[in-house]
């Protein structure tokens, strides 16, 4: 699935919980950091093929990250349990939505057995492409009534600056509906 689909679904997932700014953007990293194993694409695509699905997208990875994202956290027993299934539903998610044929290495490196679905839809597919906007809807929605964006920890001022936009936005639409 899409990098951007992980990465929004972190955002959403972790706004479903009572959580600070940095672990919310740790639930965008937990969500999406296993794509990593993807950089050999930079040394070669041989590479590429033989580590993505394997390096990031194993048990052990998902464990190492979770628990290293949870120490950094202000309520580190209550998100290590989120960022552990975050990096599950990235996994749900390349299952279906990363192609025919894409492996997922779940129990590497104790084990080369490959967890594969035959019958997942297409890369650029009407599948992940929805999956994309319904989180990206989810997450404007966030910033209309939350009053937040993914951007809140790192770009606080355009965060700011989105979050106004829609909330004109918003009280535009109720005052013409209140006018009707």
């Amino acid at each position: 699935m899409h990098i951007q689909s992980h990465i929004l679904s972190g955002w959403c997932i972790g706004n479903l919980f009572n959580l600070t700014p940095r672990e919310r953007l740790f639930c965008m990293f937990a969500a999406s950091l296993q794509d990593l194993d993807g950089l050999g694409i930079i040394v070669s695509e041989e590479l590429y093929w033989d580590l993505h699905h394997k390096l990031g997208h194993c048990l052990l990875a998902g464990m190492v990250l979770s628990i290293a994202f949870a120490m950094f956290s202000t309520h580190r027993w209550k998100v290590l349990p989120v960022y552990l299934g975050l990096f599950h539903l990235h996994l749900v998610m390349d299952y279906f939505g990363s192609g025919p044929g894409w492996g997922l290495y779940y129990l590497w490196p104790f084990s080369d057995w490959e967890w594969i679905n035959r019958n997942a839809w297409p890369f650029f597919s009407w599948q992940n492409l929805s999956a994309a906007a319904g989180f990206l809807i989810w997450a404007i929605l966030i910033a209309v009534y939350q009053h937040r964006t993914p951007l809140e920890l790192l770009m606080p001022s355009l965060d700011r600056r989105f979050v106004a936009l829609v909330g004109r936005k918003r009280a535009a639409t109720s005052q013409a509906a209140q006018v009707q």
